[in-house]
């Protein structure tokens, strides 16, 4: 998966991406919740970054990347969670995805030590 230079562009394709992954997994009662769960976090990541770009004022962008970041660590979580039935394909898929929101965790984690200047 190529990783847009843009930022609202790539937090939107991880949100596109696991709803395309979620499909792959068995929907045991286990997994629902961790679905629906993943489904959530990930899309709040996309949706925080649009609101921070409209933020009413520093301290408000400050805020929302600071969400961006926790709903990224969410993701990473629910990610982990899902049962992927051994399935070595789906596995990877995760473990894509995984690493995608590690990586976005340390991107807002970045806009904020650099914002503390």
């Amino acid at each position: 998966m190529a990783k847009p230079y843009d930022l609202e562009e790539r937090t939107e394709q991880f949100a596109r991406e696991v709803r395309k992954f979620v499909k792959r997994l068995r929907k045991t009662i286990a997994n629902i919740q961790d679905i629906k769960q993943v489904v959530r976090s990930s899309g709040s990541v996309a949706a925080n970054y649009i609101e921070a770009n409209e933020a009413l004022s520093p301290k408000d962008f400050r805020m929302r990347i600071k969400i961006c970041r926790k709903e990224a660590k969410e993701s990473r979580l629910w990610l982990r969670l899902v049962d992927v039935n051994d399935d070595k394909s789906v596995d990877c898929g995760r473990q894509q995805l995984i690493q995608e929101s590690t990586e976005l965790m340390n991107i807002f984690g970045a806009i904020l030590r650099k914002g503390k200047d």
